[in-house]
């Protein structure tokens, strides 16, 4: 079931990666519901995800 939320996660960010505040505000969210080594995975995923996409450079502050 974890793994499920964390790949649900990465869809809905998918998604919401047109919005920078849709984009940080689902961080946000995944980052109090996922397990902590999910977040770690996560931030990894991140910040490959976010390499080519100057505009949602500012959300990776929430995961530091």
């Amino acid at each position: 079931m974890a793994r499920a939320m964390f790949e649900y996660t990465k869809t809905v960010l998918k998604k919401v990666s047109f919005n920078s505040d849709l984009f940080c505000k689902e961080v946000e969210k995944a980052l109090s519901r996922l397990l902590p080594y999910e977040r770690d995975e996560l931030t990894i995923w991140l910040k490959q995800f976010t390499s080519n996409k100057p505009e949602l450079y500012s959300c990776l502050a929430l995961i530091e």
